[in-house]
């Protein structure tokens, strides 16, 4: 099979689709890798190093040209337009949000397998999971900067200092990006409630983390009372390949503290504040009714070296898997990979997806027989 691999073009995105070690083993599996030139600088990785793997480097029309494309973002207007029926895509989609993109991907003819909705046995989201454990290590970090009175924030210290309390902060969703938000906020010294509707996963989280961040029950008046006293709140909830349920409306914002701050880590699928829309690393913040609202679309690009390599340590082996069999037969091998097929020579093929922008939808087990 050829498979090339696209210099992502979002606004500020520095990861790529593979890394040298991925095309070696591609290569050594008999396939032909096109790397598009320029495409691994920002995560560390120069043509040279995809040489010395095996790939040859070409252009992005060459690239575009290959039976299967893989990708780190959602294919931008001027990507969707070049692809065509019976090519293959592998890469994060995130269409709940996005008609545009699923009219476009539709109209392509092309087969298109989202990284985020793919399971494994455990019912996680093994390819969701290294971005969402670095978002949520980021998002902390860029949520300390943004409570900077310079940008808008209320000027407060995550730790505090003596004699002056610490931050508080609520993270709205126990799952990969959650907990990870709230070890590393509860590492910089504030002071950490992790909400969520799971009893039993907040069971986890207190026999774990108690000594660390405290747990609370998501309910709505929980949510309310917690947001009214936060200087931060991160929204890390997840419904796979729906769009985010909306748990903080605009009018909540007028019982939080001026200059709170609100990371919308869910904003990928549509985000989880009323008031969040995408935002990038070029303009990251924006403020409504005094509330600081971080809401950049691929906050992992940030740390592209460190993503890329989370990222491809855990699509490799299904990149392989498509590379080897074929989307078809891969999926009828692998249940869990068929999970994330979405579109289909003109079909939407995943349930929440269809339900999220009120569409029609085929099973893929139906088109797999």
């Amino acid at each position: 099979m050829i498979i090339g691999c696209p210099t992502e073009i979002k606004t500020r995105e520095y990861r790529v689709g593979l890394t040298p070690a991925a095309v070696t083993a591609l290569c050594d599996s008999g396939h032909t890798v096109r790397i598009q030139q320029g495409a691994g600088l920002g995560a560390g990785f120069a043509d040279e190093d995809y040489i010395a793997a095996g790939a040859s480097i070409t252009d992005v029309d060459s690239v575009f040209e290959a039976d299967m494309i893989v990708k780190v973002k959602e294919p931008q207007a001027v990507e969707r337009a070049r692809l065509r029926e019976g090519q293959l895509l592998f890469t994060y989609l995130h269409l709940a949000p996005d008609p545009a993109q699923t009219d476009d991907l539709l109209a392509s003819g092309c087969t298109a397998i989202a990284y985020e909705t793919v399971t494994d046995r455990t019912g996680g989201l093994p390819l969701l999971a290294p971005m969402s454990e670095v978002a949520g290590r980021l998002a902390p970090q860029v949520g300390a900067w943004s409570l900077q009175k310079a940008n808008g924030g209320r000027g407060v210290l995550m730790g505090g200092v003596p004699g002056v309390g610490p931050a508080e902060v609520t993270v709205i969703g126990g799952g990969v990006v959650g907990t990870h938000a709230a070890r590393i906020a509860a590492g910089m010294g504030a002071q950490v409630t992790v909400l969520d509707l799971s009893l039993p996963r907040l069971r986890q989280l207190d026999d774990q983390f108690s000594s660390q961040f405290r747990t609370r029950y998501a309910s709505k008046a929980n949510i309310a009372e917690l947001i009214a006293t936060s200087d931060m709140v991160i929204g890390a909830v997840l419904i796979p390949g729906a769009a985010a349920p909306k748990l903080v409306s605009r009018a909540d914002l007028a019982t939080m503290k001026p200059g709170a701050v609100l990371v919308d880590v869910a904003i990928d699928q549509g985000g989880c504040f009323e008031t969040s829309k995408a935002t990038t690393h070029d303009d990251p913040i924006y403020e409504v009714d005094g509330i600081v609202h971080y809401c950049v679309a691929n906050m992992p690009g940030a740390v592209a070296r460190t993503s890329t390599i989370a990222l491809g340590n855990a699509t490799m082996p299904f990149v392989q898997k498509l590379a080897n069999l074929g989307w078809q037969a891969a999926c009828r091998a692998d249940a869990h990979l068929a999970e994330g097929l979405n579109i289909h020579a003109g079909q939407i093929t995943n349930e929440p997806v269809a339900r999220a922008l009120g569409r029609d939808w085929v099973a893929p087990a139906d088109l797999l027989g």
